[in-house]
């Protein structure tokens, strides 16, 4: 596995070995050990699976505020997506800056984030499917979101905002500057 670091403290791309041959191809796609050693948890407690089925569906950005914050690894079994983190750590230096990251089917990346960004994507292709491992359980309580277009993150998800498919929830999102303080302390 190949681990690649960031500006932003805390997110990692991970990408696993696949061995290939004219039966198709083998992947450790988690190793705990080797996620211990690069300061990724080694204890999740849910995976989701999310398929999409056109291009241009944006899910996000979405994060669970504490107790309940979650740490996501995020791959792509079919298609690709816009994968993007953003910090939203009270007192991080790089609060409110973002890391996109193309994730897909062919290039097997993952990308580690963690407690203290919301996170979002678009599917880049139809018939897109993501799964993603937490490590706290989904709490409807807990649950918040920033507007995926807010000007104030200078988000380019490469689409024109009429070409989005968002759900109700995401359409109503707050900007980062009306959300205060939801993680004291990460830094």
């Amino acid at each position: 596995m190949d681990f690649q670091r960031f500006d932003i403290e805390g997110l990692i791309v991970i990408t696993p070995r696949k061995i290939a041959d004219a039966r198709g191809f083998f992947s450790e796609t988690y190793r705990a050990d080797q996620a211990a050693a690069h300061a990724v948890p080694t204890a999740f407690v849910q995976e989701n699976h999310v398929y999409s089925t056109t291009r241009g569906v944006l899910r996000g950005l979405h994060f669970q505020v504490p107790p309940h914050g979650q740490g996501k690894l995020v791959r792509v079994t079919r298609g690709r997506i816009l994968d993007v983190a953003v910090d939203i750590r009270d007192g991080s230096p790089t609060f409110g800056r973002h890391v996109a990251v193309e994730l897909s089917a062919e290039n097997w990346r993952q990308l580690w984030v963690p407690v203290g960004f919301a996170h979002g994507y678009l599917t880049l292709e139809d018939d897109t499917e993501v799964l993603y491992k937490t490590t706290d359980y989904y709490a409807p309580q807990a649950d918040r979101g920033i507007a995926w277009n807010d000007p104030a993150l200078g988000i380019d998800w490469g689409v024109a905002a009429d070409a989005v498919t968002l759900s109700e929830k995401d359409r109503k999102q707050p900007r980062l500057g009306d959300i205060g303080v939801v993680f004291p302390g990460l830094v």
